[in-house]
Order: structure tokens, then sequence, then C-alpha cells
């Protein structure tokens, strides 16, 4: 469970992109955050694996204030987050299989089950055939679904997704959100930040609308 009491953000130049969020997210759940740009969004992404902290408030994952983390326990509790950023983050001197597997790397796993893991998160997305290719070589649907390998190769609980389908054709994108659909039905509890419209016409998930760093009711 994902839970804001009273979150603000504001940013040292004063800017608040988060004013007094108070917002609850179950387990398994799958929810869309959307608004205009600048609502908050990213922010609001961001502080669930933190990247950014919380100028106040408390935020929660199952019962841990993560609001208030050492520095030190903050890779144990990204390793229960997927995040897939907005502007990909891929290294290009890496080929795809390098790419996913730098997660479990850092994480110390024996290069057998690493190996493992990085090719069953390749073969789930359908770029195993192309685990030797460089990102260079790949096309924008392509690399979308190597960053959403590396997010989810070391199983986490709860997958966050900046923007996923902002630059993708409608195709793409419908592949992309099956892709979320696909875990969310084996219990991760998936949140999407987007303002494609498209993809909320028809979707029975909950929708979470900011507005100026508000929740809007």
């Amino acid at each position: 469970m994902i839970v804001f009491k009273n979150v603000s953000k504001r940013y040292p130049d004063g800017y608040v992109a988060l004013n007094n969020i108070d917002l609850t997210v179950e387990p398994g759940e799958m929810v869309f955050l959307t608004g205009h740009s600048g609502a908050g969004k990213s922010t609001l992404l961001k502080l669930i694996s933190a990247i950014e902290r919380p100028t106040s408030g408390t935020i929660a994952i199952s019962g841990q204030n993560i609001a208030r983390l050492k520095l030190g326990a903050i890779p144990y509790l990204r390793r229960k987050i997927g995040f897939i950023f907005q502007d990909h983050k891929l290294l290009f001197d890496r080929n795809v299989f390098n790419n996913v597997l730098l997660p479990l790397q850092i994480s110390s796993f024996d290069s057998k089950t690493a190996a493992s893991r990085v090719r069953a998160a390749l073969d789930k997305v359908g770029l195993l055939k192309k685990e030797k290719s460089m990102p260079i070589t790949l096309s924008g649907g392509e690399r979308q679904r190597l960053c959403i390998a590396r997010a989810i190769v070391h199983r986490p609980n709860i997958l966050i997704a900046d923007e996923p389908t902002g630059n993708l054709d409608v195709e793409y994108a419908r592949d992309i959100m099956a892709l979320f659909t696909s875990f969310n039905q084996v219990g991760v509890t998936v949140m999407i930040a987007t303002h494609d419209a498209s993809l909320l016409e028809d979707t029975q998930h909950r929708i979470i609308l900011l507005k100026q760093g508000k929740l809007a009711v």
C-alpha cells in the first residue's frame, strides 16, 4: 500500500510542485495519474522512489515512512520499485542485455541468476532476440520495451511509469499498455502518469487528476 498524508513539495526556487496531497493506492491496484503539464505528476512519482523528498508530510509504502529514509536505505527501497523514466535513461554504450543487467549488478546478483532474469525480462517484452543489439539501433517502441525490461528485471512489487507512451504511435502505445496490464494482472501495483487522453477513454482503472499541484475532486 502507498499512502500520502499531507504531502507537499517545494523546490529551492520556491516553486510548489505538490500541495497537501492525501492519496492511497492499494496493493495490486492500477491507477492513472493525469493533469496538465506542470501539474505535479512526475514529482509525485519521484517521491515514491525517493528520487525527490517531500518538503512536508509522510509517504508510507507497506507501513514504512520513506519520506525520512536514510540514504543508505534508499537502494533497498528501490529494489521493490520499477521506474520507467520519461527520457528513458538508457546506456547507449551498452547492448540491450547489459542495459537490463545493470540493476542486478548493482544489487550483487550472481551472474547465473542475473543472466536468467535478464533473458526472462527481455522475453516478456519481446526483445529476447535483440539482446546483443545496441539501443541506438532500436525503434522508439523497442527502446520503451527495453526500459520496461530493465524496470521489471528485479521483479518489483510496484511499477511506476512517467509518460510511457508519450512519443509512440497508437499501435506501439497499445502494446506498451498491454504489458502494464499483464504485470498488474499478476499482482504488481502499477502507477502511470500520462496526459494522453486516448489511454484513459476506455479504462476501468482509477484516474487521479492533478491541477496545479493539488488533487482535483
